[in-house]
């Protein structure tokens, strides 16, 4: 397991990706620790006094030449609105990095499925899969045209497939309603709302592909401590944040 740092890190910036989502890059005076793909951090929201507890957030990017994080972010409470104010320039506390993440297949094809901020997690996963000469893809889904983020870092990664609920962009329906979800894979990786994962597992199982979902539950510490996040899986109860959050589907219990 890869050891946890709490860091005091700068932001370089804090861009606007739509009408909820932002990103935060972010920096540190000494080399950016070790993360890999599925990790994720815990940010300490200060100066805001309803919030008590750190912020869950996935990793979206490391760049290590750069020596830059980044965290894509939605803007749903008071604790990540306020982050969403910060300015370049300012610190920000953050526990890192946490969790298991995906298993990297050495070869073969992937397939990457996200839906909301689920898609966060996949650039970071789709960059180190393709070092590793692995054919990737991205299925995306979301509900309307304006939920989408730029998504040019990811067809600079693989081939992008988009559905949206409206039908306003790509295939009209849910990401099991496209094609692409029936060719293919070595590898199917998914985060994004419970349903969604849920039904894409099925997928996964009717056509014998091996498959990880990255679990959303409610965290609080981040490190296994405080038991808020704990889920039952077939060898008992775990907590998503410290034997997580990424599971393979044949450990989960996904009748429930």
């Amino acid at each position: 397991m890869l050891k946890k740092f709490e860091l005091s890190l700068t932001i370089v910036e804090n861009k606007p990706l739509n009408n909820s989502f932002f990103k935060l890059i972010l920096t540190h005076s000494e080399p950016l620790p070790k993360m890999v793909p599925g990790q994720f951090v815990e940010v300490k929201v200060d100066n805001t006094p309803s919030v008590y507890l750190r912020r869950p957030i996935s990793i979206n990017d490391v760049d290590y030449n750069a020596n830059t994080l980044s965290l894509v972010i939605k803007n749903v409470g008071d604790g990540t609105n306020a982050l969403s104010k910060r300015s370049k320039g300012e610190k920000i506390n953050i526990l890192l990095p946490l969790g298991n993440g995906y298993t990297l297949i050495e070869k073969g094809k992937a397939l990457l499925v996200g839906g909301g901020v689920g898609i966060a997690p996949l650039l970071y996963l789709g960059k180190n899969l393709r070092s590793k000469g692995v054919d990737v893809a991205f299925l995306l889904g979301f509900k309307v045209k304006s939920d989408m983020i730029d998504l040019s870092d990811y067809e600079a990664v693989g081939n992008v497939f988009i559905t949206t609920e409206d039908g306003s962009v790509g295939v009209k329906g849910f990401v099991t309603n496209h094609s692409c979800i029936k060719e293919h894979y070595d590898m199917m990786y998914v985060c994004g709302p419970t349903p969604m994962m849920k039904n894409v597992a099925k997928e996964a199982i009717a056509t014998g592909t091996e498959c990880e979902l990255s679990l959303e539950n409610m965290m609080a510490c981040g490190l296994g401590a405080c038991l808020g996040c704990v889920t039952q899986t077939k060898e008992g109860h775990k907590c998503v944040c410290s034997d997580g959050p990424v599971f393979n589907i044949n450990e989960l219990i996904l009748s429930e």
